[in-house]
């Protein structure tokens, strides 16, 4: 029994030390002593080498951290995110949303990045877009203004893109890339270019296909209307100006015939004709020009057509890269951070690999005049940067829930099934109600 009891005390003592040895190990990053850093991050195949091949060279810079990348699909990194955040399994940087700065903050999610920015003699947050960097600032009681709690990873200004080749074949003269066109204009050149080119009495080439939910800001805007007011605290899609535009979307299907219908969209979606040839007009961001490098025809970018207003209007998105506020490494990954974000040498090879704008303001005019890469009229994306987009809706409220409701019953309208009228009537008063529940819980979070 002695000996027995003196074996048991023995391998308790053992596994003791070895745990101790364990955590000791996990303290410094692992047996090799570096520490270790996880990046969470979407993005499509060539933006997600492009995004580890920089991270790649920042090992090489700092052979004292490596980083585990947890990549992850873009319509799924939402839920994982959220389930990280839940289940207190937050990775050490990740990318977020400007529309979360207010909610993360509040729930201790982001760790205030100020000091190792602003800071640091590396980083030059006046040659970074003020846009980008303001998006991700939060006071307590105000966004866009305070403390950073993270930086911007880019600035996806959100273009019109137009087949060149196309309007060559047609005779039609190009678009004016400083005008844009009305409304009445577009659909004209639309209808120009939808035909029936193989004789089975349909068309096979559309003028165009928008996707509602990051096309439909842009007629809305352009025509004076908003889905919020100044305050951000009410929902004004029931403004008559926004019926009419959300109509003039509709009828560019059930009208117009210029835009594939749920059929022919069913046969091939309007990103595959596209793709093909098969389609005049199309939404670019700076993530497509890599994908866009290889089309089978010229393409170049143009403002979207102008409402009532007379003026283009269109979004710009953003993602923001924030570390965690329970990370064991805040300065190393912070230091990536602003590897990622603001180093030249990072920037240099992201916008080589045709992702991303640049970030930093003294490469972004170089790179807009640089006729000699696709697409020639990249100047475009920098005027939606510097003068006619906007952010999201979303993004000024405590949580979209409001504002997705509005795309996830909009589908009737589309089909020509009730009028827009009709629908922001009844609609108005629902999403009023989501809003009303969103302004409440920040009043929450923030006592």
């Amino acid at each position: 029994m002695l000996k027995k009891k003196s074996w048991v005390t023995f391998m308790l003592l053992m596994l003791v030390t070895a745990l101790v040895l364990a955590g000791c190990g996990g303290d410094s990053g692992g047996a090799s002593g570096n520490k270790e850093l996880t990046f969470m991050f979407r993005g499509g195949t060539d933006e997600q080498k492009a995004y580890q091949a920089v991270v790649k060279k920042f090992e090489e810079e700092n052979p004292g951290i490596k980083v585990k990348l947890i990549v992850t699909a873009a319509d799924q990194y939402a839920t994982k995110l959220r389930a990280a955040i839940t289940g207190n399994s937050l990775p050490d940087i990740f990318y977020f949303n400007p529309g979360d700065v207010k909610a993360y903050v509040n729930s201790n999610v982001l760790m205030n990045l100020t000091p190792y920015v602003e800071n640091n003699p590396d980083v030059d947050l006046n040659n970074i877009w003020k846009y980008g960097v303001d998006l991700y600032r939060y006071d307590g009681q105000m966004a866009g203004q305070g403390d950073l709690y993270g930086m911007p990873k880019d600035l996806g200004p959100f273009a019109l893109g137009y087949n060149k080749t196309l309007f060559e074949q047609e005779g039609i003269p190009l678009p004016d890339k400083d005008k844009p066109y009305t409304w009445d204009e577009f659909i004209q050149v639309n209808q120009q270019v939808t035909k029936d080119t193989n004789g089975d009495g349909k068309p096979d080439v559309f003028g165009t296909g928008f996707n509602v939910n990051w096309a439909l800001q842009s007629f809305v805007w352009s025509n004076g209307a908003d889905w919020l007011d100044e305050n951000k605290t009410k929902v004004t899609i029931d403004d008559p100006k926004f019926a009419e535009a959300l109509q003039f979307f509709a009828d560019m299907q059930n009208k117009y015939k210029i835009t594939p219908s749920i059929e022919e969209a069913q046969t091939l979606d309007t990103y595959q004709r596209w793709m093909k040839g098969e389609m005049a007009f199309f939404p670019v961001g700076p993530w497509d020009m890599s994908t866009f490098e290889g089309l089978p025809f010229e393409y170049d970018l143009l403002p979207f057509p102008a409402g009532s207003s007379g003026k283009s209007a269109t979004w710009i998105g953003s993602l923001g890269i924030g570390v965690s506020a329970k990370t064991k490494y805040p300065e190393e990954a912070a230091k990536l951070v602003n590897y990622l974000t603001a180093s030249k040498e990072a920037m240099q090879q992201l916008v080589d690999a045709k992702v991303q704008i640049p970030n930093l303001l003294d490469m972004a005019d170089e790179w807009a005049e640089d006729t000699s890469t696709k697409p020639a009229n990249k100047q475009e994306f920098i005027d939606i940067v510097e003068d006619y987009g906007r952010s999201l809706p979303g993004n000024y409220t405590y949580n979209a829930e409001w504002y997705d409701l509005f795309f996830t019953d909009v589908q009737p309208v589309l089909d020509g099934k009730i009028t827009a009228a009709e629908y922001v009537k009844q609609q108005q008063p629902k999403m009023q109600k989501l809003l009303d529940k969103a302004v409440e819980q920040e009043k929450k979070s923030q006592k």
